[in-house]
């Protein structure tokens, strides 16, 4: 029999709130502990939220494999934290303007982006960046902690224009760290803005360790500086994430101000496959250790109990993905390969005479 643990959803929602103890409805079993808390989600959408989420991991999977293949450019592993960054992107709208970071490709993929562009954005290809008008979202932001600073000022935008309408935006544990974190939540803060700023927190930003990063008990309460919401919610666990992420959307657009939301998730693997290795730095067994949490096991089991999901339903989401892979990257490889002529044509409105004379020496390089 799983606990039962108490939490008011609504008393979490306050400037004042001092309670950052972490919100569950699923425990690692895949069990109810939070009845109140279950989202009024209907059978297919619960069915839709754990595609999505097995979609995510195998995305993960054949990303890695690409990349050794030398067919992607720069991937940061998603592996583990399919809960924080799936339910949390259902809980939005198609209207709410996404910031990304570079770990947060597939809620971009997810919020309307064609997955051969996510594949262009990881080659470098500009044509990555190329978003149609009717996507609301910026491409992931590199810089660490840069998209909260972006995120307050597209959330007043919004503000201003009378859109009810959040901006969203992730970092992770070590982008909590970064000045343009607490400024972002601050401008936002302070003009009441509608935004959601989530903090990812896998425990390791790149190889620092969450209790070296700072001295706050918890990331959530860093809220309390600024003046607005700080929630704690379990990475983990899909229905958690959604129903603080629901509650947050209607609290900003209901003209309170921002939210900030922390997610206690784990990184299945390195920073980036630019040559981090956890071996190095985290100890041993603690990937094991986090395994035994893994949101798509935890809701695998709890659909499988309501009779919503089975090995033959997941085979064959998983057979649809690659094959959605497989033809995206064939699409990807259409794209022209760029030239040093045409960044340099690009470079600036009216080529100086320095750049018109490099424009034809490359042009004439190329055309051999």
């Amino acid at each position: 029999m799983a606990t039962k643990k108490k939490f008011n959803l609504d008393a979490l929602f306050t400037p004042n709130n001092t309670n950052f103890e972490m919100v569950q409805v699923l425990d690692a079993e895949g069990k109810v502990v939070n009845p109140d808390l279950v989202p009024d989600l209907s059978d297919d959408e619960l069915v839709e939220l754990m595609t999505d989420m097995v979609w995510s991991r195998i995305l993960h999977e054949r990303s890695t494999a690409l990349n050794r293949q030398g067919r992607l450019g720069f991937y940061a592993p998603t592996a583990g934290q399919e809960a924080s960054q799936l339910a949390s992107i259902k809980a939005i709208e198609k209207e709410d303007v996404l910031l990304p970071g570079y770990r947060d490709v597939p809620q971009l993929v997810k919020h309307g982006l064609p997955l051969s562009q996510a594949f262009l954005w990881s080659r470098g290809h500009v044509a990555g960046n190329m978003y149609p008008e009717s996507l609301k979202a910026l491409p992931p932001q590199i810089i660490i902690g840069a998209q909260y600073v972006q995120a307050a000022g597209v959330a007043l935008g919004l503000q201003k224009r009378g859109k009810k309408n959040v901006a969203v935006t992730y970092t992770g544990d070590g982008g909590s760290s970064q000045g343009d974190f607490y400024e972002g939540i601050n401008y936002a803060g302070a003009y009441k803005s509608p935004a959601i700023f989530f903090i990812q927190n896998n425990g390791w930003a790149i190889s620092t360790p969450r209790e070296l990063q700072t001295a706050a008990p918890t990331l959530a309460q860093k809220a309390v500086a600024a003046g607005i919401p700080g929630i704690q919610v379990d990475g983990m666990d899909p229905l958690a994430v959604y129903a603080v992420t629901k509650k947050a959307r209607e609290y900003a657009v209901a003209g309170n101000g921002p939210v900030l939301i922390e997610t206690i998730c784990f990184r299945y693997g390195p920073h980036t496959l630019s040559g981090d290795d956890p071996t190095r730095y985290q100890p041993e067994g603690i990937q094991d250790e986090w395994a035994k949490k893994d949101p798509l096991i935890r809701f695998r089991n709890y659909l499988t109990a309501k009779g919503l999901w089975s090995e033959e339903k997941e085979n064959e989401v998983i057979e649809a993905t690659k094959e959605e892979i497989k033809e995206a990257i064939k699409e990807a490889d259409k794209q022209p390969k760029q030239k040093v002529s045409f960044f340099l044509e690009t470079m600036f409105e009216e080529p100086t005479n320095v750049i018109k004379e490099q424009i034809e020496h490359f042009k004439a390089k190329e055309n051999k």
